[in-house]
């Protein structure tokens, strides 16, 4: 799956202070006299868009999944037809944690996809400053409950186009026209596997959140 953005551009001098691994932890991590800026971040989409692959890409810790494996009871009200392989469903949430700059943490909230899950979409949105709402282009259609939601509690949001192998690849202003999304919301391809591609579209979020936060 090709992405639209580089790992070389755009978000290094922002990325290269997170912490992985085997790095040095972050100054708000041992001085208890600094706070970090902690910014909850909600990402949701249709079934199967690849919002725990978003998640999972960029956490750095050990994201926490809410996986189940499907059922024969699901078959009449979930649609495979996309993604065949799938074979377990998020039935409550993802949580990760990635720090960007040296002192911005933000805290990703993935939402169930199912329609039967939708009524914990309250309070998981509850303290966000914004969403990422995943597309499948094979399956525009399932963004609409995500994207009616934002729209009537008023929550910043981007679109972010998760390009799958073998799908078409269309312009972001022609998925804009397609979900008629407004001239002032972010529209972006990217690639929920790659971590930067991830990255640059939560640092979309942030500054798109920043822009429609009243002075």
């Amino acid at each position: 799956m090709d992405s639209a953005v580089s790992d070389a551009t755009g978000v290094a001098p922002l990325v290269a202070g997170f912490a992985g691994p085997d790095e040095d932890l972050k100054s708000w991590q041992t001085d208890r006299t600094r706070a970090p800026i902690a910014t909850k971040i909600v990402v949701a989409g249709g079934f199967g868009v690849g919002k725990t692959t978003l998640v999972t890409s960029v956490s750095e810790i050990t994201p926490l999944q809410t996986e189940a494996l499907m059922t024969e009871a699901s078959e009449d009200t979930d649609d495979l037809s996309a993604t065949p392989g799938k074979l377990t469903t998020t039935v409550a949430m993802d949580f990760g944690r990635i720090t960007l700059d040296d002192d911005l943490v933000l805290y990703l909230f993935g939402t169930p996809g199912q329609q039967r899950f939708w009524f914990m979409w309250d309070d998981l949105v509850r303290g966000a400053i914004g969403a990422v709402v995943l597309a499948d282009t094979r399956r525009l259609k399932d963004c609409f409950p995500a994207l009616d939601y934002f729209e009537s509690c008023g929550l910043p949001y981007v679109v972010a186009v998760n390009h799958f192998d073998g799908s078409e690849r269309f312009d972001p202003e022609d998925v804009r026209e397609a979900l008629t999304i407004p001239a002032h919301v972010p529209v972006m391809i990217m690639d929920a596997r790659r971590r930067i591609s991830a990255i640059e579209t939560l640092l979309a979020l942030v500054a798109h959140a920043l822009d429609e936060t009243p002075e």
